[in-house]
């Protein structure tokens, strides 16, 4: 074979290996793909999980399943971290494992950097909801009440570092107090304690407090979102109740395994930011009180360094900690 004929050659073979490549990138998803989350089964995240899994398997035309991982959140965490970087694995999550797991936990399988953005998907304001017989009425009765009972005033959260840990955390900060975290394996037992009057409070999500609260079972002091929300309009947030600046929302997102390809987490980002356009969508996210969140995985990368500033100045300052 001539230098010339070589080279033909090698170049019908690229051009037959490039026309195959194409149509086996195209194809994904060609299996099931696996949504990751990393608590039990009921949750805000679960819930938000299942509706992105639904809409995409139609979409797709392949199975989208959910996979609740009720060990906690590093667990579920790690869990997608050791997957295959190839689209199939990936994971629905709350802020802890995306941004400061590694500033709280010195033993965790990933790095929270190296998870490869796709897609915020929505948020969601936190309220300060305590039990219904607390004898503050206000944000700032109870940073008395906490003054004068120092040290014996209890908050919940969903487990150590989540959102409501370092929610409560914040507040001791800002309010000079000092209160006791008790830890639980997700929200709704947490919410079964405040209910029967065994903690004080918890920075519970405005989706699973307000029906509480309507229903008289706890009470909601303030919103913990820069502002008001529709849901509780007669309510204040903190800020305004003397805490300039105080913010706390759960948001979630959907990140791969590192080393995911950027251009495949493109391509799931499109798709999932057309579901989270579709009408149908935006109604059934209202009905849980989430606020779609658009935007590219550059977007997502910004914001999670963000609320890593703003998570760890907040576990710096407070000087959490957990054994």
């Amino acid at each position: 074979m001539t230098r010339i004929s070589a080279l033909l050659a090698a170049g019908l073979c690229a051009a037959i290996l490039g026309v195959g490549a194409a149509p086996a990138q195209d194809a994904y998803p060609s299996r099931r793909v696996t949504l990751v989350v990393p608590s039990p089964a009921g949750s805000t995240t679960d819930a938000l999980a299942r509706l992105v899994a639904e809409q995409l398997a139609q979409k797709w035309g392949q199975p989208v399943i959910v996979e609740n991982n009720a060990r906690g959140l590093n667990a579920g965490a790690e869990q997608a971290a050791r997957a295959t970087a190839d689209g199939y694995t990936l994971l629905v999550s709350p802020p802890l494992p995306l941004t400061v797991a590694n500033l709280l936990y010195r033993d965790i399988g990933y790095q929270p950097g190296q998870f490869v953005p796709v897609s915020l998907l929505a948020k969601i304001p936190n309220v300060l909801a305590v039990r219904n017989d607390l004898p503050a009425k206000t944000v700032k009765e109870l940073v008395a009440y906490a003054t004068t009972n120092a040290g014996k005033v209890t908050y919940a959260s969903q487990g150590p570092g989540s959102t409501a840990h370092l929610s409560g955390a914040q507040l001791e900060v800002r309010a000079g107090i000092k209160m006791v975290h008790v830890p639980y394996r997700g929200a709704a037992p947490a919410l079964n304690d405040l209910i029967a009057g065994h903690i004080d409070l918890f920075f519970d999500t405005l989706a699973t407090s307000v029906p509480l609260y309507q229903g008289g079972k706890i009470r909601i002091m303030a919103v913990a979102s820069p502002e008001r929300v529709a849901a509780v309009k007669d309510l204040p947030t903190i800020a305004e109740s003397g805490f300039a600046g105080f913010r706390s929302i759960t948001w979630f997102a959907m990140v791969g395994p590192p080393k995911l390809p950027a251009s495949l987490a493109s391509r799931i980002n499109r798709d999932v930011i057309e579901i989270l356009k579709r009408p149908d969508v935006d109604k059934r996210l209202r009905e849980l009180r989430l606020d779609p969140m658009i935007g590219a995985p550059a977007d997502a990368a910004k914001f999670f360094a963000e609320e890593t500033t703003l998570w760890g100045g907040v576990i710096k300052e407070a000087n959490v900690t957990i054994p």
